[in-house]
């Protein structure tokens, strides 16, 4: 039975991280190692995370240079054979969520599903407008993040740090390295997060899209990825006509 490390970051989240912690706690299945790592909340977010310390493997609350950087603090103490993140605000989406990862086929180097998003209300505005691919590669990135962070659980040995000089996409240059070095890559068919809309690449979106192009030129090259970003924007013209939203 592999062992799966989740790991929390959070910043003065006091209003969402317990609902969070409790997605993380409440998972069927039992071999789950919990990382909350806190940047030094001053809204009392620690001591939310402080009720569960006995049901939390290790919780680490200091400053941080940044979202990448607590990332990569979670990642450093990290023991589990995958790692998944759940940041604050989001949530596995079921109690046996993560059981049914693993059952879905044994020893795959990368799982990963569909994600739910919600609204500041936490009421569901349905599934992301990018739909996870039936089949995925490093390669499938191209016409956008089609999988989101907290929806794919990645084999630990497979996975370096956060790229640092990226602020706000590090993600998905994190994403892509790791899938180069996968072999096996399993859909598993099923809702695997919530996902709360408006993170910090949101709040920064023109800096965050600006690494995203910077990015995917680096791995499918400047002019593929050109007419790439052609077929991005009509894809979400064409989806904000039909939906009023555009659900990233």
């Amino acid at each position: 039975m592999p062992k799966l490390t989740v790991i929390t970051i959070v910043y003065n989240n006091v209003r969402d991280i317990e609902r969070t912690i409790k997605s993380v706690l409440n998972q069927t299945y039992p071999n789950i190692e919990y990382i909350v790592i806190d940047g030094a909340s001053s809204d009392g977010t620690l001591q939310v995370v402080e009720q569960y310390k006995d049901q939390i493997s290790k919780i680490v609350s200091e400053p941080d240079k940044g979202i990448y950087d607590a990332m990569n603090k979670g990642l450093a103490l990290a023991t589990g054979d995958y790692v998944l993140f759940m940041n604050s605000g989001d949530e596995i989406y079921d109690p046996k969520t993560v059981a049914d990862v693993f059952a879905s086929s044994p020893g795959a180097d990368i799982y990963y599903g569909e994600t739910e998003m919600y609204n500041d209300n936490w009421e569901s505005l349905g599934r992301r407008r990018h739909e996870a691919p039936e089949e995925f590669d490093w390669t499938s990135f191209k016409y956008g993040m089609n999988i989101s962070h907290q929806a794919i659980y990645i084999r630990r040995s497979i996975i370096v740090p956060y790229d640092l000089s990226f602020k706000y996409s590090s993600d998905i240059d994190w994403i892509i390295k790791a899938a180069k070095k996968a072999s096996n890559i399993v859909n598993v068919h099923r809702y695997v997060a919530k996902y709360l809309v408006g993170g910090m690449s949101k709040k920064k979106h023109r800096e965050s899209l600006k690494e995203r192009f910077n990015i995917f030129s680096k791995y499918y090259g400047l002019l593929p990825n050109i007419f790439n970003h052609v077929v991005i924007a009509v894809n979400l013209a064409w989806y904000f006509i039909k939906h009023r939203r555009t659900n990233d």
